[in-house]
């Protein structure tokens, strides 16, 4: 079907073509070749010729009160003539045999034509008016114009692209069709960490298949469903499932397909998605980030009668107008239901409104359950601790996470996932790729250790909520290093100490810089920015400054302010500036003062990264306690991954696959020796079964120091 829509014949260049190849042809037939075989003369041209008897006969026929003359010469004369009347050949000299010429219808000149002709003894002929020559005419006059308007036509049907099956005529219609039941696999069973949302929907699927045991108590069928939630959540997954679970025809459609550069297109494409449902209902309709066409009325500066206000409008009515849409349910997603218009918000039109959130630690756990299904996980990966490792994780994150695990185990030429492959994994979704092979100078690589231990330190003295789980100065995107400090389990509520120690934490790098080096860096701007915008949320937001009070000032309510326009006067615009100010001022004494209470632990912290570039949660422990390591087994380490560049990641692999090839070969080896031996005779059989077990006594051993050896290879 691809092949067909985008070939030759749905190509408006072909129709162009061919619309040209056309008039070239009609021109070269009526005037070319007419011209190259006779020549066009005045009537007293044809007078004059005639009296100097160079004509040898010709012929007389009326044609719409005038005479047609056609002829021939006695010699053939010469004509200067254009090969293609495009002016693209210059003149050349022809010859011509044959003549044309119109007479008016005068007595005196046929009498004088008649005269001459007997004169010179030239065959005249006379012919009767042809009957068919007017529609001839006509014909000549409008075939081109029907073709021209036919090729218009056609090349306009390419042009339409915004409408059904590509035609300018069908921009209102709906683009969308039925879902495939058989092509969609989804089922609840697949959604996890989101109970409750699920029952409110298998509420909608039941009603949908039985609506008898609802409609006996009187219920009414729940004319949408609205789920919002930030991105990732899945929204859609449970829309998929919806479709799945409920053997009904399932319309989906983003809410931009329904906005068009044409007025009164959007609305028209609603009209029609609504006539298909009902035609087909029980139906469910599904629109993705329906907040393209859900905006709130009246904020534009187009007035009320933009394009995208009547597909709205068109929505309302049909959600809940005066017909109604009988039968048909609309689940709609968003992750901006603040700035939805209040009309399509209200009971009649979307009679629930699920909130699909970040899940909490269950949630997350049987979210990993489900995407660690099809791949082998070692025994030292548990999911529970995963999922407390992962605070703020949608599902789109964790199925990115363990998706990332199972590819760096392929790198590293492993056969089940373990516990290092998710600990790389979860950097590379939080801060990027490793960058090994970037250039840091010595000063530089010092301050950012020295700057990752004073975070270190301060989220180690304020560790009530958050603890410290990991410190590294390998750089990872745009950060030459981070520490990841993670609250010790889910929360919904913040208090004001709580988010006073993570500004602290978050000025701990800077501070740090000031003591140690008596100077500042770039490298603390994004600690800054997310200072600030704590410290701003709790003076504006969340109403945790004496000086100004339990009022909000700012928020998602107060951001569709006309012009940009504050709700405040300039005077609490400068005491909001003051106590932002003051928090940080403070935040910043106290993390000068946690530093400085602990600097030889901080400077211990800062020599071992220096060191090991990474430390883990226990490592970290145990230096702010003892000053020592703890004894644990040495890590495993990846030469392809400590290669500088793409040749020597190359090279390091093509090792590896050597080095596969020959351990292949060896098993293959004893296994054809071991069925020689199987071939000997009786006689020497207990001989023979005894060598056999002594020889592969040595390959056990010898297979053992290989492991070995190779271990000792990845510790070192």
């Amino acid at each position: 079907m691809n092949n067909k829509r985008n070939g030759l014949f749905r190509n408006s260049l072909f129709y162009i073509v061919i619309f040209l190849s056309l008039i070239g042809i009609i021109y070269f037939f009526s005037n070319g070749q007419s011209n190259s075989q006779s020549k066009e003369l005045q009537s007293s041209e044809f007078i004059s010729q005639l009296r100097n008897n160079k004509i040898k006969d010709f012929s007389v026929q009326p044609n719409n009160g005038v005479y047609k003359i056609t002829g021939d010469y006695r010699k053939a004369q010469k004509v200067s003539s254009n090969s293609g009347g495009f002016g693209l050949v210059p003149n050349s000299k022809t010859s011509v045999k044959s003549f044309t010429t119109v007479m008016l219808d005068s007595d005196s000149q046929v009498a004088q034509v008649v005269r001459l002709a007997e004169k010179n003894n030239i065959k005249m002929d006379t012919k009767a008016e042809e009957s068919s020559g007017f529609w001839i005419q006509i014909l000549l006059y409008a075939l081109p114009l029907v073709m021209i308007i036919f090729f218009f036509y056609m090349m306009m049907g390419q042009a339409g692209q915004g409408g059904g099956n590509n035609r300018v005529m069908n921009f209102g219609k709906s683009k969308v069709k039925p879902a495939d039941k058989k092509a969609n696999k989804v089922r609840f069973s697949d959604v996890a960490g989101a109970e409750e949302e699920k029952q409110e929907l298998v509420e909608v699927v039941e009603f949908l298949k039985d609506p008898r045991k609802f409609v006996s108590l009187g219920a009414r069928i729940p004319a949408g469903v609205l789920l919002e939630g930030p991105p990732g959540t899945g929204k859609t997954l449970l829309a998929k499932a919806v479709a799945g679970e409920a053997g009904v025809p399932f319309y989906s459609i983003s809410g931009s397909d329904f906005v068009e550069m044409f007025v009164g297109v959007g609305a028209s494409r609603v009209r029609d998605l609504f006539e298909q449902a009902k035609k087909s209902a029980p139906a469910i309709i599904f629109i993705d980030e329906i907040d393209a066409v859900g905006r709130k009325r009246g904020n534009g500066m187009g007035g009320g009668h933009d394009e995208r206000e009547q597909t709205l409008n068109q929505l309302l009515v049909e959600l809940d107008g005066f017909t109604g849409s009988e039968g048909v349910i609309v689940i709609a997603a968003t992750n901006r239901s603040d700035v939805l218009d209040p009309a399509l918000l209200r009971p009649g039109r979307f009679d629930r409104k699920i909130l699909v959130g970040s899940p909490d630690v269950k949630g997350r756990e049987a979210i990993l359950k489900v995407h660690a299904k099809n791949k082998p996980l070692a025994d030292d990966v548990d999911l529970k601790v995963l999922a407390k490792t992962t605070p703020g994780f949608v599902g789109a994150d964790l199925e990115n996470l363990l998706n990332e695990a199972a590819l760096v185990a392929a790198r590293r030429d492993k056969k089940k996932i373990d516990a290092a492959d998710v600990d790389e994994a979860e950097d590379r979704v939080i801060a990027g790729p490793a960058k090994r092979d970037r250039v840091i100078s010595p000063k530089e690589r010092n301050m950012v250790a020295f700057h990752e231990a004073g975070h270190t330190i301060v989220g180690l003295v304020l560790s009530d909520s958050r603890v410290v789980r990991k410190v590294t100065i390998v750089p990872r995107g745009r950060a030459g290093g981070y520490a990841i400090m993670l609250p010790r389990e889910d929360q919904f509520l913040m208090t004001k100490k709580e988010l006073t120690e993570q500004i602290v934490g978050l000025l701990g790098g800077r501070t740090a810089e000031e003591i140690i080096f008596g100077t500042q860096s770039t490298g603390a701007s994004n600690d800054f920015e997310q200072a600030t915008q704590l410290a701003r949320a709790m003076v504006t937001q969340y109403g945790m400054s004496a000086k100004l009070g339990d009022i909000q000032y700012e928020g998602p309510a107060m951001q569709q302010t006309e012009f940009g326009v504050r709700p405040y006067s300039e005077a609490t615009a400068t005491a909001i500036d003051d106590e932002v100010r003051r928090i940080m001022n403070e935040a910043h004494q106290q993390a000068y003062e946690i530093i400085q209470a602990h600097r030889d632990q901080h400077k211990l912290i800062a020599e071992e990264l220096l060191k090991r570039e990474t430390l883990n949660e226990k490592q970290i422990l145990s230096l702010f306690n003892t000053g020592e390591m703890p004894d644990e087994a040495g890590t495993e380490e990846f030469p392809s991954e400590k290669a500088a560049t793409f040749e020597q990641s190359k090279q390091e692999l093509e090792r590896q696959d050597a080095e596969k090839q020959v351990e292949d070969k060896q098993d293959t080896d004893g296994s054809d020796s071991a069925t020689a031996q199987s071939d000997d005779s009786a006689s020497t059989a207990d001989s023979t079964a005894a060598d056999s077990a002594s020889a592969q006594s040595d390959v056990a051993s010898n297979a053992d120091s290989a492991d070995s050896q190779s271990d000792d290879d990845h510790n070192a």
